[in-house]
């Protein structure tokens, strides 16, 4: 059976051609899976019944599989959801929904695990196990729609605020590299037919896996969030082993290369707070010294503890110190509200039920060493 779930809107277009179906069929189809969060061919009334007849036989539409559904108290919701038909919760990933007075956001996963081993990441502790199809990338949207009660028959008006208005690719994985798959899942969550988000309100989170920002800004250019967390090499190699391939004076190259196509003028650097680590006034400095010539803002981002990290969060009148920094220089920085965090659902917890896979021992400075979290460098 073919998971129509699989195909972005010219793949769909392309495969209902084999079957001698004309385009507008497929748009159709394609409505009312993404739209009505519709997994049944028979309650799709303005499809001819020998098509939908058809389709019973060598289709179907299949979504992932809820193993665990969580609430916060701040309302934050948790989906585990498995993409092996549901039997394992070492082959599942996390969804997450963030209700606020203006929008909602939904949090997508791209791979299962993460090869990257960032260490300040709880994700990364798991391994890579592989990464999600086209089908389990859209599947978490299309999913979370139904479970919000957020779909509605194709053809009826629009009405008020969307539940999800935002989707976020800064869950389980990095994404570019699942380049074809999330491209793929981009192009629905754009289409008009699918999803109708506009690429403002769609934003890819990378590492900063060079050639493949490039590929993104040719080919879907959303809003990109670049994973910082140092102004430095030295310690970004410690922090985020890809900059050994991939530098920060590259990084920085890719950044306003992609700056040409994107449809905000800025780049997000997002940056986890590490007491001792990274929050210094000298690392603040440093950082501005390092985009001083890419448009950007920052997302200081609270460290999210997990067992074993070896990792602090930075005190609160510390991250408020480095805030002041930036925005005395002139930069836009704001500091990530924690949301989710008593069911792990928060920046950098991702991860499931599962155990440490990565065998990493993380080497830092030993704490004697390290200056006070508050303390600030002249």
């Amino acid at each position: 059976m073919v998971n129509l779930l699989d195909f972005d809107v010219e793949g769909l277009a392309a495969w209902f051609a084999q079957l001698n179906e004309k385009p507008f069929r497929a748009r159709q189809v394609l409505r009312w899976m993404h739209r009505a969060g519709c997994d049944d061919f028979a309650q799709m009334t303005d499809v001819a019944k020998s098509l939908r007849a058809k389709l019973t036989e060598i289709a179907e539409i299949r979504g992932p599989r809820p193993m665990r559904d969580t609430t916060a108290a701040d309302g934050t919701r948790k989906w585990l959801l498995g993409v092996d038909n549901g039997k394992n919760e070492d082959n599942a990933v996390e969804a997450v929904f963030i209700p606020e007075a203006h929008r909602g956001t939904l949090c997508v996963s791209t791979q299962v695990g993460c090869a990257l081993d960032c260490a300040f990441c709880s994700t990364g502790k798991q391994g890579f196990n592989r990464n999600l199809t086209t089908a389990e990338i859209i599947g978490q949207l299309w999913y979370a729609n139904r479970a919000l009660g957020a779909v509605k028959v194709p053809g009826a008006p629009d009405e008020g605020e969307r539940v999800i208005s935002n989707v976020v690719l800064m869950g389980m994985g990095e994404p570019l590299a699942n380049f074809d798959a999330v491209v793929s899942a981009l192009r629905l969550m754009l289409d008009d037919h699918g999803y109708g988000l506009s690429r403002r309100r769609v934003t890819v989170s990378t590492a900063g896996i060079v050639p493949a920002m490039d590929r993104l800004r040719e080919t879907v250019p959303v809003a990109l969030a670049v994973s910082l967390h140092a102004p430095d090499d030295a310690l970004r190699d410690r922090l985020v082993p890809l900059n050994k391939k991939y530098p920060l004076k590259d990084l920085m190259a890719a950044c306003r290369r992609y700056l040409e196509n994107a449809p905000r003028d800025f780049i997000t650097f997002e940056y986890v707070m590490l007491a001792g680590i990274n929050d210094s006034d000298a690392h603040a400095h440093a950082l501005l010294r390092l985009v001083r010539d890419v448009p950007s803002k920052f997302n200081l981002i609270p460290f999210n503890p997990f067992p074993g990290s070896g990792f602090h969060r930075s005190r609160p009148e510390r991250v408020r110190r480095f805030q002041e920094l930036l925005l005395d220089a002139g930069r836009i920085a704001t500091v990530r509200k924690t949301r989710g965090d008593d069911i792990d659902a928060a920046c950098g917890q991702l991860a499931g039920q599962v155990r440490d896979r990565s065998r990493r021992v993380v080497v830092m400075p030993p704490e004697s060493s390290r200056r006070p979290a508050g303390a600030a460098i002249s």
